[in-house]
């Protein structure tokens, strides 16, 4: 009986400890991309959906941004087509971008909805072409080294953000909604564009004047050495990010998630995460706890 009224009592604890983060950010608005292996375990999809829940019950406003490039070349695969890269970018021609189209819009985030939906909220899928919510121009060509010679590569459809229009995001967030919205934009001629959805989290952080933009991804945050995971970096400001960038400690796929918080930051966000999506209501812990988890970046 006393274990069971400690339990009970730790569990108190644990509310007492949210109470003034949760009366802080009631009302605020918080733009969460979601990827990594949290979109492929259904155990930590689960685990997801009940924070972004939980968020909008407690009176926090959650924006949903993802991407999906895992599916859209698995399903690539299938329809015997290679994926192909240029300085990280997924070259998208006209086929791919059907392709991309019908696994971000048509599959993803029909899931994530229903997923949101299952777990009591009451969730709205949205593109970048909805409401004209995400109006992009094309990428110019990219430079790459080809065996030692250097080659222009047209991108295709590709897209960096121009505009963010998201008055269609606020009504549906002050009725009760989480919108959930794909990385797909629409240019000023009415072609589909693929959008870096890292990208996309931080346009819409800085449009809605978020307080919070979080990234989930697959490792603890950002590490001082890529190799050892008890480097991690808690807390960050956007000027070292640059120099990080510079000397090569920021690399890879790290790059457009500290651009999205670099940008966010820029536009009056008031704070920006990166955190281990693979840990069990990891949003919970990084927003909730004194302690938190993950990078964040000031």
């Amino acid at each position: 009986m006393e274990k069971a009224m400690d339990a009970l009592i730790a569990k108190a604890g644990v509310l007492i400890e949210a109470l003034p983060y949760i009366r802080t950010f009631a009302g605020k608005t918080f733009v969460i991309k979601y990827g990594g292996h949290a979109m492929v375990s259904e155990e930590l999809k689960n685990s997801v959906a009940q924070d972004i829940v939980l968020l909008k019950f407690i009176g926090i406003n959650p924006i949903v941004v993802h991407g999906g490039g895992g599916e859209i070349t698995a399903l690539m695969e299938k329809l015997g087509k290679e994926s192909r890269f240029a300085g990280g970018l997924r070259v998208t021609d006209k086929e791919t971008m059907e392709v991309a189209e019908m696994v971000l819009v048509g599959k993803i985030n029909q899931e994530i909805v229903g997923l949101l939906n299952r777990h009591g909220g009451k969730a709205v899928g949205l593109s970048g072409k909805d409401s004209n919510l995400l109006v992009a121009r094309k990428k110019p060509p990219v430079q790459v080294f080809v065996k030692g010679e250097e080659q222009s590569v047209d991108l295709g459809n590709v897209g960096d953000v121009v505009t963010v229009s998201p008055e269609v995001i606020n009504t549906l967030s002050q009725n009760g909604y989480i919108p959930v919205i794909s990385s797909v934009g629409v240019s000023p001629e009415g072609e589909s564009l693929n959008i870096n959805a890292d990208h996309v989290a931080g346009e819409l952080a800085a449009a809605l004047h978020a307080e919070k933009l979080i990234i989930l991804t697959d490792v603890e945050g950002i590490l001082k050495r890529a190799d050892d995971p008890g480097s991690l970096i808690s807390s960050l400001s956007r000027q070292k990010v640059g120099e990080m960038i510079i000397s090569g400690e920021i690399s890879s796929g790290m790059i457009p998630k500290v651009e999205a918080c670099v940008r966010a930051l820029n536009n009056n966000v008031s704070r920006t995460h990166i955190i281990d999506g693979r840990i069990s209501h990891s949003m919970l812990l990084e927003i909730f706890t004194d302690q938190g988890i993950g990078t964040m970046v000031v």
